[in-house]
């Protein structure tokens, strides 16, 4: 099978602004995502997890090597390609309507099929009974929930999403992320997802990719096979599976944070 994403000897080294040094971030990634994966990136603070997506949504170019989607060289960013940011980054003069209708106005969409598209998305996301709100009226989560949304609702072929739950307490962060397993499911869009959370990770992943610290590499791929419709928080506590995965995931981070540590 053809993978939808690959990603072939990337490497990319920048200047830091304020020191002047040169920085290698990325060294040596080889990786693949295949269609209607969901794949957690997870590493120490530092190992190049943001510059990887930056990378994959087009927004950097790698110093070497590199990213294709279909077997399409990415060079800049495309509608092919959705990114959710850690930032709540939605418009704050819109409604929920109309923030996930965005990208549809844009592209040129009929009125009847974008508010089609809306009703679809605000259902999957939980926000009905908001589509009026606009975002000083929403919590934290709902916020999130609204970006989610618009990125579905412009139906890219990859969902990129960069720590997306990281501001939010943790048990609205549980719900996210049971309802991002479930729009996972629902949708089967191919996403890459970030954290600096194991079990985040791990309960988010079909396959959990372990970046070596800086520069980033890919120490591991641990697989979790647990099928999606069966991943809930009450599991993740108590399923053998899961835990066994968690540990290895984890014990692979701790290994590069002390290692970090030791060259610091």
């Amino acid at each position: 099978m053809t993978p939808k994403i690959a990603v072939r000897s990337l490497r990319h080294e920048y200047v830091n602004p304020f020191t002047r040094e040169r920085v290698l971030a990325l060294d040596g990634v080889d990786l693949e995502v295949a269609p209607g994966e969901f794949l957690t990136v997870v590493g120490p603070s530092g190992c190049g997890k943001t510059t990887l997506l930056g990378i994959l949504a087009g927004l950097v170019r790698p110093t070497r090597g590199e990213v294709l989607l279909d077997g399409r060289a990415v060079t800049g960013p495309g509608p092919d390609r959705g990114v959710v940011f850690q930032e709540f980054a939605i418009l704050p003069w819109r409604t929920v309507e109309r923030n996930i209708a965005h990208g549809l106005e844009i592209r040129g969409v009929p009125r009847a099929q974008r508010a089609a598209t809306v009703r679809r998305f605000v259902e999957l996301v939980g926000l009905a009974g908001f589509e009026r709100k606009y975002p000083h009226e929403l919590s934290g989560g709902m916020k999130q929930r609204v970006a989610v949304a618009r990125t579905l609702a412009a139906d890219p072929e990859v969902m990129l999403m960069d720590e997306p739950f990281a501001a939010v307490d943790a048990q609205t962060r549980i719900t996210l992320q049971e309802e991002l397993n479930a729009i996972a499911r629902a949708t089967r869009k191919t996403i890459l997802f970030v954290t600096h959370n194991v079990e985040e990770a791990v309960f988010l992943g079909d396959r959990c990719c372990v970046l070596a610290r800086r520069p980033g590499r890919v120490k591991a791929m641990v697989p979790v096979p647990i099928p999606r419709e069966r991943r809930t928080w009450t599991l993740f506590t108590s399923d053998p599976t899961f835990d066994a995965a968690r540990q290895r995931v984890l014990t692979l981070v701790r290994e590069e944070v002390g290692g970090q540590d030791r060259a610091g």
